[in-house]
């Protein structure tokens, strides 16, 4: 069975960073397309970043500019650079991986508040 688990995450102050990891195990990790959505309380889940086994990016509009999505196929961890955070970024953020169905990891809370 495939495990994702994130961790990282945390309470920064608007302006703030975070970085943000997921480790993948029970997968050939470099074949495969790795994602990070988040889902903010009373919101449905929503994409946020994709980095392809090839490495190539795509980010979300909200997300352009601000967040970086990285991988590492030694480790087995993809990761997700949060700089400029605002309130709005505040959600649930999960590690995705879409193979013969959707796996999920279990999420990481990020708040951003004064």
């Amino acid at each position: 069975q495939v495990q994702l688990v994130e961790s990282g995450g945390g309470l920064v102050q608007p302006g703030g960073s975070l970085r943000l990891s997921c480790a993948a195990s029970r997968i050939f990790f470099s074949l495969n397309n790795m994602h990070w959505y988040r889902q903010a309380p009373g919101k449905q889940r929503e994409w946020v970043a994709t980095i392809t086994s090839g490495g190539i990016t795509n980010y979300a509009d909200s997300t352009k500019g601000r967040f970086t999505i990285s991988r590492d196929n030694a480790k087995n961890t993809v990761y997700l650079q949060m700089n400029s955070l605002k309130p709005e970024d505040t959600a649930v953020y999960y590690c995705n991986v879409k193979m013969n169905r959707n796996f999920w990891g279990q999420g990481t809370q990020v708040t951003v508040s004064s």
